[in-house]
């Protein structure tokens, strides 16, 4: 299963270079990326399957995973194809509509997307009912 593990880099030249290369050393493949610059940090959440390789990797590089998540990723749900004008309004609100709060998406490589949820076996059900 997919994991997202958060990681808190400085927001300066090679952080990105140091995470990467740290993954692809290992044999790691990033599945998917999504980073946000913020007063000198960098927030990162990074789609791995292999994710205890991945954490011993990133650890041995002094990049500590701060955060170990659970997510949805998209071909565990059916097509159609999620780069569809409304697609994601239609997820977000069929989610909104039963009580499930989104905490976490972003797009992953082969246009994937990545959920984390209050609740992702009912989410995971929901939206593959609506598809």
């Amino acid at each position: 299963m997919a994991k997202d593990l958060f990681v808190t880099l400085t927001d300066q030249p090679g952080e990105g270079a140091r995470l990467g290369e740290a993954l692809g050393n290992a044999g790691v493949n990033i599945e998917g990326l999504c980073a946000l610059m913020e007063g000198g940090t960098a927030n990162v959440h990074v789609l791995v399957d292999d994710v205890a390789t991945a954490r011993a990797a990133l650890e041995g590089a002094g990049i500590v995973v701060q955060a170990e998540t659970d997510v949805i990723v998209s071909p565990a749900l059916p097509e159609p194809d999620v780069d569809t004008p409304g697609r994601f309004g239609q997820m977000a609100r069929a989610l909104s509509d039963a009580g499930i709060n989104i905490t976490l998406v972003y797009v992953a490589s082969r246009n994937r997307v990545v959920l984390a949820t209050s609740d992702n076996e009912r989410a995971t059900q929901l939206l593959k009912s609506m598809m």
